[in-house]
């Protein structure tokens, strides 16, 4: 079973025990969340698509941390007119153990 989940403006293919990295969620660490936004479905063969969103349809995760991924350097550089910026950039996430299934 497994199934095709919309967060954060991604998706992401899912499966029961699945670890993942999202997003930030404004969510605590040890809290459940609950993803709606159900895109496809396959329960032992039998498949449901959604039109764009499958109702009724939920999966339950974990939440087990949140954090920044390493850093990503940015370097903007103009040639011959003395223009250098270096900056730094660690993007938020929030890391999700995926439960349940409820189709």
């Amino acid at each position: 079973m497994y199934a095709i989940i919309e967060t954060g403006g991604k998706q992401y293919r899912v499966q029961e025990g699945d670890l993942l990295f999202i997003e930030k969620l404004e969510v605590e660490a040890g809290d459940a969340v609950t993803f709606d936004k159900v895109l496809f479905v396959n329960v032992e063969g039998d498949v449901k698509i959604g039109k764009p969103f499958i109702e009724g349809v939920t999966v339950e995760a974990k939440v087990e941390k949140n954090g920044k991924a390493k850093k990503v350097m940015v370097y903007k550089y103009k040639a011959k007119k003395g223009y250098r910026k270096k900056q730094g950039h660690r993007q938020p996430y929030t890391q999700v153990t995926i439960g349940k299934i409820n189709a």
